[in-house]
């Protein structure tokens, strides 16, 4: 259990035309210019959209996992602590923020493969 930076990485590097902006704190990442995470290596957390329904869910279910973010648009931001969840989880979120971000004809050409 636990998903290190490393791995992080990894995931990220799987998803089409990402895009890294590192900051002081943090790295934001985006694809086509939308932004859907933030990695914040001190805290060991990841900021992710979802939908609201899933926001709801996922902090409901595991608080100590998740927690609310923000919302903006329409959509549900969570927090996630790297070392409460397991990587295969981890990577369908990141996938989940991916696709709600990426243009329709993009997410369809990459869809999530295990």
């Amino acid at each position: 259990m636990g998903v290190s930076a490393t791995a992080l990485e990894r995931i990220l590097d799987g998803l089409a035309e990402l895009q890294r902006t590192p900051g002081r704190d943090y790295t934001a990442f985006g694809v086509r210019g939308v932004r859907f995470g933030y990695h914040w290596p001190r805290t060991e957390t990841v900021g992710l959209k979802q939908t609201l329904s899933e926001q709801a869910a996922l902090v409901a279910e595991r608080p100590d996992v998740f927690e609310v973010q923000f919302t903006m648009g329409g959509f549900g931001w969570v927090v996630v602590h790297l070392p409460r969840i397991d990587v295969d989880e981890v990577e369908e979120l990141v996938y989940e923020a991916w696709r709600l971000s990426a243009p329709a004809e993009l997410a369809a050409e990459y869809p999530f493969v295990r």
